[in-house]
C-alpha cells in the first residue's frame, strides 16, 4: 500500500526519486560538457589550431531557446494558478520555439557545409559540430516529456472535474517543475557554449 502524501509536502521531498534522477542527469551532462570544453580549450591553445567563426544563426537560436525557457516558466506559473487555457497555450509555444531552435541548429550546420566546413575540416570545425550536436541531442531528448504533458493536458482538460483533478495532482506539478529546470539548464549550457565558441573565434 502506497503512503498517503499530502500535496503541500510532496514538492518538498528533496530526495524523491524524480529529484535525484534530475540531479544525476544534470550532473552527468555538466561533467560531459566540462570535459568537452576543456578538451577544446586545451587543444586550441596548446596545438594552436584556427577556430571556426560561429555562424550567425547560432546567435539567433540562442535567443529562441531563451524564449522557450521563458514560456515554460510561464506555463508552470499558469499551472500553479489553475489557468487552463494559459497553461496549454504556453506549453504549445514552448514546444514550437524548441522545434524552431532545433531547425535553426540544423540550418547552422548547413551554413557551415556551404562554406566547405565539415567534421573533417580541422579541429576547430570538428569541435563546433561536436559541441552543438551533443547539445542538440539533449534538447531533442527532452521533447517527448514536453509532448507527453501536452497530450495529457489536451485529454484531461475537457470538463471541470477532470481539470480539477489534473491541477491538484502533486506528481504532475513535480514533473513539470523538473522539466522546467531541465529547460533552464539547457539554456544556461547553450549560452556557455556559444560564449566559449564566439570568444575563441575572435583570436
Amino acid at each position: 500500500m502506497k503512503p498517503n502524501i499530502e500535496p503541500r509536502n510532496y514538492s518538498n521531498l528533496a530526495f524523491h526519486p524524480y529529484n535525484l534522477f534530475m540531479l544525476l542527469l544534470i550532473g552527468s551532462i555538466s561533467a560531459l560538457f566540462i570535459g568537452l570544453t576543456s578538451a577544446y580549450l586545451y587543444s586550441r591553445f596548446v596545438q594552436g589550431f584556427a577556430p571556426v567563426k560561429l555562424p550567425y544563426i547560432f546567435i539567433i537560436t540562442t535567443g529562441i531557446l531563451l524564449s522557450s525557457s521563458l514560456f515554460i516558466n510561464r506555463a508552470y506559473r499558469a499551472y500553479q494558478d489553475d489557468q487552463t487555457e494559459q497553461y496549454q497555450k504556453y506549453l504549445w509555444i514552448t514546444l514550437g520555439l524548441t522545434l524552431l531552435f532545433l531547425a535553426g541548429q540544423w540550418l547552422g550546420w548547413q551554413t557551415l557545409l556551404a562554406h566547405h566546413l565539415s567534421l573533417r575540416s580541422g579541429q576547430g570545425a570538428a569541435y563546433l559540430y561536436l559541441l552543438s550536436m551533443v547539445h542538440f541531442f539533449h534538447v531533442f531528448a527532452g521533447l517527448p516529456f514536453l509532448i507527453a504533458f501536452l497530450v495529457v493536458a489536451h485529454r484531461k482538460m475537457k470538463e471541470p472535474v477532470s481539470v480539477m483533478i489534473y491541477f491538484s495532482d502533486p506528481e504532475k506539478k513535480l514533473k513539470l517543475r523538473l522539466i522546467r529546470l531541465y529547460w533552464h539548464f539547457l539554456d544556461i549550457l547553450w549560452v556557455f557554449l556559444v560564449t566559449i565558441l564566439y570568444l575563441n573565434s575572435l583570436f
